[in-house]
């Protein structure tokens, strides 16, 4: 299937002579220097059958580089972790160790709950 057609999907057939496709031109959103980040570390439980899992909420910047972000602090911890849904979720009670790490790279971070 060509690449056009992809970007169609949902459209099979239209009468009117005029009409255009629109085409889903949204790129991928610029990542902010770590100076102008507002990032929150908080603890979390809920749904994950009482283990504890460290948050880290509020990247604005490219799935990429949140990513880069949270294999840095799986890295600096030494646990697993993942990144998902626009959060860095890494394994146990590390709120501390990662607020201290983001505040050196120069990120407003700041412990929640």
């Amino acid at each position: 299937m060509s690449k056009e057609r992809r970007e169609r999907v949902n459209i099979v057939y239209s009468t009117n002579p005029d009409y255009r496709y629109e085409h889903d031109d949204a790129g991928e959103q610029e990542t902010l220097e770590p100076a102008k980040q507002k990032l929150t570390v908080r603890l979390d439980k809920k749904q994950r059958g009482g283990k504890k899992v460290t948050l880290v909420q509020g990247f604005a910047g490219s799935e990429d580089d949140l990513k880069d972000l949270g294999k840095t602090l799986k890295t600096r911890c030494g646990v697993g972790g993942t990144v998902k849904d626009g959060e860095i979720l890494i394994q146990g009670d590390f709120r501390d160790k990662i607020v201290e790490h983001l505040v050196r790279e120069g990120y407003k971070a700041k412990r929640g709950n």
